[in-house]
């Protein structure tokens, strides 16, 4: 991943950033509610609290941060900054790179004078879309309902002196074309260690595990064919970004593949082939993974939560969270990610939660989580 998502930030990021300028143009209509006026700038009334986060969202989507803050309930006890800061996240973050989409509001308990409001958010990013859950509360200021927005406290880095103890491997070759995935050595020696193939409403998924069996690090890549009765290859894919690809000396990563609408009950066999190329790696940052509990969310989802510690003395611009679940006779049962759009900083934590089917939630008797990571300047 250290090497593979640069490649898709280049591709993507560009596509972001005309969105971004181009944000004058009239808003993507919103889930469940009629969007859009006439007029720029002719803002309906915001005589009811959905209204009233309807014009909130279109401005920040639009990115008219002077318009959004002045929308916020007095009583709010953010500034405007901490505001922003919140939206468009800092320090190269995920959320540094990403646009908001759209927007699906809806009520959760309402009086005459006080609303409290779900609203799913839809961003865009390099690595994808992705689904943001915030729970806002409003108020009514005379005839109109305003958002009270709650303080944002960003992490802040004492200074400090951090030791630098780490595992490094420099890859020494005769040519610059060479200084990546050295073809002059012999390849890393990794293996697959188990295989899983399960139907989903979303078609089949091939899942498990692959293991660095070398003393040297490996950029790694799991490819399976799908094969019918007749030996004819149905479909083939690759784990993409659901593996951790840079793989430390002994180290154990999950890998998913997903067929999409591909049931199970036309393949007989599942060709699996793993390749590996030798890469330069460093065991820094090392980032911890703290306190994981499976548990349900407030949208009644099954997900393993925890906090990641970056233990280093580096910023982590992105994290790629990856977990595979085992049953009571440690099989494989379901691998799960997601990305953290926080930076880490130097010696701060940020949360994390990955999906779990609700089918497999009963099955599952433990889990493994390992931490994919990119920095903003670091190959």
């Amino acid at each position: 991943m250290k090497i593979a998502l640069p490649i898709v930030f280049v591709a993507v990021t560009t596509a972001l950033m005309v969105l971004a300028l181009s944000g004058a143009g009239p808003a993507r209509g919103t889930v469940g509610i009629a969007g859009g006026w006439a007029m720029y700038g002719l803002t309906p009334k915001a005589s009811t609290p959905q209204q009233a986060l309807t014009n909130l969202l279109v401005d920040v989507q639009r990115r008219n941060w002077d318009r959004a803050f002045r929308a916020l309930s007095k009583t709010s006890a953010v500034d405007q900054q901490g505001f922003i800061e919140d939206w468009m996240g800092s320090n190269g973050s995920l959320r540094s790179f990403s646009a908001l989409e759209d927007f699906d509001p809806r009520p959760l308990h309402m009086t005459d004078d006080q609303a409290d409001m779900r609203v799913y958010i839809h961003w865009s990013t390099p690595v994808g879309p992705i689904q943001d859950v915030r729970d806002i509360q409003l108020v009514r200021e005379g005839d109109v309902w305003r958002a009270v927005w709650p303080k944002f406290q960003p992490p802040t880095v004492p200074a400090e002196v951090i030791p630098v103890t780490y595992l490094r491997w420099d890859l020494v070759t005769g040519s610059a074309e060479d200084q990546w995935g050295s073809k002059n050595v012999d390849a890393p020696h990794v293996r697959i260690i188990s295989m899983n193939a399960v139907n989903t409403a979303e078609g089949a998924v091939v899942m498990g595990e692959v293991v660095n069996e070398d003393t040297i690090p490996a950029f790694v890549n799991v490819n399976a064919t799908l094969v019918d009765g007749s030996g004819n290859a149905i479909d083939d894919e690759s784990s993409f970004d659901k593996i951790d690809h840079v793989l430390l000396p002994k180290q154990v990563t999950p890998y998913r593949i997903d067929f999409p609408d591909i049931d199970l009950s036309r393949v007989k066999n599942v060709r699996m082939d793993v390749k590996a190329a030798l890469v330069p790696a460093s065991a820094d940052p090392v980032i911890g993974v703290m306190d994981q509990k499976l548990d349900t969310d407030a949208q009644g989802k099954a997900v393993l939560h925890g906090d990641l510690l970056n233990e280093s003395g580096q910023t982590v611009n992105i994290s790629h969270v990856i977990a595979s679940f085992y049953d009571n006779s440690g099989k494989v049962v379901w691998v799960s990610d997601g990305y953290v759009d926080r930076a880490l900083l130097p010696q701060s934590s940020e949360p994390f939660a990955v999906e779990i089917p609700k089918s497999l939630s009963g099955e599952v008797h433990n889990f493994h989580v390992v931490v994919n990571q990119y920095s903003l300047g670091r190959s």
